[in-house]
Parts: structure tokens; C-alpha cells; sequence
């Protein structure tokens, strides 16, 4: 199992890491950040096979993951 961290702080909400993870380990949060916008978050992250799809498609660089 894999290890995902987002900074929510900094994420702005784009989904371009959701649309990217293969498996459907990212998701958008129900809460709002500092920004005002939905951030992303990992869910399941049992099923994260690793692949850092997430973090390549990440515009900010905000997101790391650790295998």
C-alpha cells in the first residue's frame, strides 16, 4: 500500500488529480479550504497501487506519494 499526501491547503480544486488516479483513490472533499474550494483528498487508499498518476498530473505540485 502506497502512501498519498495533499497539502488541501494550497490545492485549488482543479480534479485533474481525481480524472488521473486509476483507481479512484483521490477524491474532492466536502469541506472547503482556506481557498474556499473543494481539495482533494485520498480515499481507499488501500487500493493506491503507487503509480503517482496523482502527483505527475498535479498543476501546483502538491500532492507527494510515498510507495
Amino acid at each position: 500500500m502506497a502512501k498519498v499526501t495533499i497539502d488541501s491547503r494550497r490545492c485549488k480544486g482543479c480534479e485533474l488529480c481525481v480524472e488521473a488516479c486509476p483507481h479512484g483513490v483521490i477524491v474532492m472533499s466536502t469541506a472547503l479550504n482556506d481557498r474556499g474550494v473543494h481539495f482533494a483528498q485520498p480515499a481507499r487508499l488501500e487500493e493506491c497501487t503507487g503509480c503517482g498518476l496523482c502527483a505527475v498530473m498535479c498543476p501546483d505540485v502538491i500532492i507527494e506519494v510515498e510507495k
